[in-house]
């Protein structure tokens, strides 16, 4: 019940125990073919150019970031946690100008802030992550898209931690490129990474187009723009790897694809809206039991992630041995805080497959146990009450 990975579903756990295919194998190219019309809806999109890239959420930033961005290009930055300064820190070794729009954290960024930073820096690209788990805030990206493309800019977005079980709409937000993780709300393993390509921002990436020499065919011409940095993450040549050229990049994860095919038709069975219902109580209930305890919860009610809730750890508290017990005498693992944050807040997680009343109910209960035998007074069973009623609102 940490921030992530959290436990994958069963049924994604059974996709990837399947035998191998061929990568070429028709049965194969139809799986890559579903993959892309399953997380169409996942995204909120239209898209064409929606696929698969073969590793971690960080996989899916670094490809869209040096696929977007040549050395020099200025990348203007929304940073409000730990993942904002992620891409900061792509961007610098990609060779950008950087430019930073940063708020401290638990908070979010204005949208007039970031139009005012867009006409002051000229970006070439905008990046943003939408829900920072390093903070459990969530940023509202309505008109980003309309403020980049006024600017001749593109925008990237990271939902790693929000697809799934909060609404990404690609296409209402505008934006150009968008990628998430399968570890979080959407209930599988961490090591492939969702993304989605507006036609705008495949015209920019397919324009860079550099075919390796040894599949080089007469047919296929290379690129005018910069060649992309980066081999294995070269959206231009992944993105013919995944098209009818079936031209060879990589070796397909097969097993991965499995499961991040399987962790779209769980989404999508369920129905998103009800998804999101659901990951939205179960967060309103961590909130609620919190605080009915005698917790402080940290960060805009606002502005909240509904899928991770950052606790202040209390005066006189020690953090770790609370994690420490939760882990040892119920085997429930909760999060710690990174950067300025350390040693001063919990991250309670509710999603994917543990988006669950009785999953949240059993750790607000576990906690309360905790505490108490930390020193702390947590009034009995107002954790696990308060949480049932915000639950069932």
């Amino acid at each position: 019940m940490g921030p992530g990975p959290v436990n994958a579903h069963p049924r994604v756990l059974r996709a990837m125990s399947a035998d191998l295919l061929g990568q070429f194998d028709p049965e194969m190219t139809g799986y890559m073919e579903q993959v892309m019309a399953l997380y169409r809806p996942v995204f909120g999109t239209e898209n064409r150019w929606t696929f698969l890239i073969d590793g971690t959420a960080r996989a899916g930033i670094e490809a869209a970031l040096v696929s977007l961005l040549s050395p020099g290009d200025t990348l203007l930055v929304i940073d409000f946690g730990r993942f904002g300064l992620l891409l900061r820190e792509i961007g610098e070794r990609i060779g950008a100008r950087i430019e930073m729009l940063s708020v401290p954290w638990g908070e979010t960024v204005p949208m007039d802030q970031i139009a005012a930073a867009i006409e002051s820096v000229g970006p070439k690209v905008v990046a943003c992550v939408h829900g920072d788990t390093s903070t459990t805030m969530a940023q509202p990206l309505d008109g980003l898209g309309d403020l980049c493309r006024a600017a001749g800019a593109y925008s990237y977005v990271d939902a790693t931690a929000t697809i799934g079980g909060m609404a990404i709409a690609t296409d209402k937000w505008g934006v150009d490129v968008v990628t998430g993780g399968l570890q979080k709300c959407l209930g599988g393993p961490s090591g492939s990474a969702p993304i989605t390509l507006s036609d705008r921002a495949a015209e920019l990436i397919l324009s860079r187009r550099h075919v390796e020499k040894g599949i080089a065919r007469a047919d296929l011409a290379d690129g005018r723009g910069i060649r992309i940095a980066s081999n294995y993450f070269d959206l231009a040549m992944v993105m013919d790897y995944w098209s009818e050229k079936r031209l060879n990049h990589h070796t397909e994860a097969t097993t991965m694809l499995y499961g991040a095919r399987e962790c779209a038709r769980v989404a999508l069975g369920e129905g998103l809206e009800a998804r999101f219902a659901r990951h939205a109580a179960a967060g309103r209930a961590v909130v609620a039991g919190a605080r009915a305890l005698g917790l402080t919860v940290f960060g805009d009610d606002r502005y909240r992630m509904t899928n991770v809730t950052g606790i202040l750890v209390p005066n006189g508290v020690d953090g770790e041995a609370v994690r420490r017990r939760m882990r040892e005498d119920f085997e429930i693992e909760i999060g710690s805080a990174f950067g300025p944050l350390a040693g001063t807040m919990w991250r309670i997680g509710a999603m994917g497959y543990n988006a669950m009343k009785h999953k949240v109910l059993i750790t607000l209960g576990a906690l309360e146990v905790v505490l108490r035998a930390e020193g702390f007074a947590a009034p009995a069973g107002a954790g696990v009450d308060a949480a049932l009623e915000a639950w069932n609102a």
